[in-house]
């Protein structure tokens, strides 16, 4: 449950090629400011930061590239076909990653920007969604996931199989969230879904900040 006074933050998660920025866009255009993890999670491993000499006295020379920056294909090689260096590769970069999300909510809070959408693959595993009160998962069929992520990412159907087999089950995130949006790739009826989603959190948030209503 999020503690930061006065904001209200949604976690939006779900399986690798879910299209979750489909949804994340949509909120944004209904006011919504948006932190996208991914993006976190690149700038915390710039060249020459201390999460990524955590991370080379670990994994070696082989994860950086000539020019001091991760090298992400040789990294992503090693621990996507050995679960346990995946596991501590995420005991590195979490605390990490969710110390600058920390910052960016209260950076936006200062601005005024109260309603935050965290836009986070791995919330439930980087315990990010400690910080949100609402949490949107985004699923689709594994077919479509694998095409999507073969597509976007320029894996082999066998290495975007093992990212998909690495992460959360479609089971646990039904249970462990307050809203499903499956998306297949019906765009018309995902975008009306999660306009009126973000509508409705954002009705809810107003009756929250003003609970006091004059007669």
């Amino acid at each position: 449950m999020n503690s930061l006074s006065g904001v209200m933050v949604v976690g939006l998660t779900g399986q690798t090629g879910a299209g979750k920025s489909t949804i994340s866009r949509i909120f944004a255009e209904n006011g919504f400011s948006v932190i996208n993890a991914d993006t976190v999670s690149r700038e915390v491993v710039e060249a020459g930061s201390p999460c990524l000499a955590e991370i080379n006295d670990f994994f070696g020379d082989s994860i950086i590239a000539e020019d001091g920056s991760l090298n992400r294909k040789a990294l992503a090689s090693i621990v996507f076909s050995d679960k346990t260096k995946l596991e501590t590769l995420n005991t590195i970069i979490y605390p990490y990653i969710t110390g600058e999300i920390l910052r960016k909510i209260r950076e936006f809070s200062s601005k005024g920007q109260k309603l935050i959408l965290l836009d986070a693959p791995t919330l439930f595993e980087s315990r990010a969604d400690d910080f949100c009160e609402i949490i949107i998962s985004v699923l689709a069929d594994a077919d479509i996931r694998k095409e999507r992520i073969i597509n976007r990412d320029g894996l082999t159907a066998e290495q975007a199989q093992k990212r998909m087999d690495s992460q959360l089950t479609e089971e646990f995130f039904e249970s462990h969230s307050d809203y499903i949006i499956h998306n297949n790739g019906q765009l018309d009826a995902v975008y009306e879904i999660s306009k009126e989603l973000s509508d409705r959190i954002n009705d809810y948030y107003k009756i929250k900040s003003n609970p006091v209503v004059n007669c």
